[in-house]
């Protein structure tokens, strides 16, 4: 086997990187995921369009923040980041589980943090791997725990919710002033990308502002907001469309952001630890629960 060859990513290679992804995701999950957590699945073959579409849109927007790495002529790795205004964000990163440990990692985020090096600040999502956690704080990334609260909510401690409507793609310049305001960077072209693919409710009145992607199961995917306040009242809004007697989670809260905590302990859900938030010179945002990819 020769060594890697690290290079620019091609549309041709994003089946064979999401493969890769599935694959090492659902390793790790299975290594780290808590006994009280049902068993890992890994992400089935036709979920795989959702994320092709994400990275293929890297593709055209962010071209220098996307590389594969090759043995033998074999795709066995890779890395999608993005720029959005002053942030670098990492939203991909994966090797193959029997070929990690060899330095492959390091060479792919090396290529994708030179994408982002006119950025004042980096932002990504990481998992409880040791082995990449290791590699981020060398990196000179800070560490922040993650938590999700679980479980079935009970719906008789659902408050009533008022001033929170269906959003739309006229949101937009709202939905980017509330990202600037708690994340220091908007997401521009990536809300179109979740408006594709999850429900957006929205809040715009004189005692705060924010938004929330809303997957089908009630998870709140990315929710933002101006205070407290307003972000638990988004976040009821989610529990509340999630189906009575079925699991839900909300993920990526991180300890600044302890009222969604409050929130999931309302609603009688559990605490789990969960991965980090990795920031460089940067503080967590808040009120904010990041997107797992788009952050």
């Amino acid at each position: 086997m020769t060594g890697a060859l690290v290079r620019p990513m091609r549309e041709d290679d994003l089946a064979a990187f999401a493969d890769i992804t599935a694959t090492s995701y659902y390793e790790v999950e299975t290594r780290t995921a808590q006994r009280s957590w049902p068993d890992p699945v890994r992400r089935p073959a036709a979920r795989n369009g959702t994320w092709i579409e994400r990275a293929r849109a890297a593709l055209r927007t962010d071209p220098g923040g996307c590389w594969v790495a090759e043995v033998d002529g074999e795709v066995v790795g890779g890395a999608v980041s993005r720029v959005r205004e002053l942030m670098w964000i990492l939203a991909s990163f994966a090797v193959r589980p029997d070929l990690q440990g060899r330095g492959i990692g390091t060479e792919l985020l090396a290529a994708a943090m030179h994408h982002g090096r006119g950025c004042l600040r980096g932002m990504f999502a990481a998992s409880s791997d040791p082995g990449a956690v290791r590699r981020y704080r060398l990196a000179g990334f800070d560490l922040h725990p993650q938590m999700t609260v679980a479980g079935v909510v009970d719906r008789s401690a659902l408050p009533v919710v008022d001033r929170v409507r269906e959003g739309s793609a006229a949101d937009i310049d709202l939905l980017d002033s509330v990202d600037r305001r708690t994340r220091g960077a908007a997401h521009l072209g990536d809300h179109e990308l979740l408006l594709a693919q999850l429900r957006l409710i929205v809040t715009d009145h004189t005692t705060g502002s924010g938004y929330a992607y809303v997957d089908t199961d009630g998870s709140p995917a990315l929710l933002a907001a101006t205070n407290r306040r307003t972000a638990s009242r988004l976040m009821w809004e989610a529990l509340a469309s999630s189906t009575p007697g079925q699991d839900v989670g909300v993920h990526h809260i991180t300890p600044v952001n302890a009222w969604a905590l409050d929130v999931g302990l309302a609603a009688r859900l559990s605490i789990y630890t969960n991965g980090y938030l990795c920031v460089r010179q940067m503080k967590p945002p808040a009120p904010y629960l990041h997107h797992g990819s788009l952050l």
